[in-house]
């Protein structure tokens, strides 16, 4: 071998091939039950849900917020959701919280949830059709 070649360190067994995101969404959503709009607004107002909007500051400044969600840049999601972390936000209390990650349309939310259950928030999920299933379904935005 040269000096510039490296062999796989493993003789490339463990070696995943290669998926589109459709069909890391499809293994993603496998995991957890996602949930409709109309269900996380019941829930967050029962108080056995936390909605969490990651979108960014220009989709919020143009299409509005949801009452009462904790907002949350997404590449803080996680240091501010873990209950044992030094930054998380005062909400994040315990891994049993059930977190409803809402982004724009339902997407990048399915792995938002998915890196939180891999800190332990097994009760995280995402909202289907994200922000704007929940703003077509009627329900409160200011």
């Amino acid at each position: 071998m040269s000096a510039g070649t490296r062999e796989p360190a493993s003789g490339g067994s463990d070696v995943q091939p290669p998926v589109g995101i459709d069909e890391l969404l499809e293994r993603v959503r496998a995991g957890y039950e996602r949930i409709e709009p109309r269900q996380a607004y019941e829930a967050a107002e029962a108080g056995d849900a936390l909605l969490v909007d990651i979108r960014y500051a220009a989709l919020r400044e143009r299409d509005g917020l949801i009452p009462g969600a904790l907002v949350v840049e997404r590449n803080e999601l996680e240091w501010r959701l873990d209950p044992q972390g030094s930054h998380r936000a005062a909400e994040a209390t315990s891994h049993s919280l059930r977190v409803v990650v809402i982004c724009n349309e339902g997407y990048a939310s399915s792995l938002a949830a998915q890196s939180l259950h891999q800190l332990g928030l097994q009760s995280a999920t995402d909202l289907v059709g994200g922000f704007q299933a929940w703003k077509a379904s009627g329900l409160p935005v200011v």
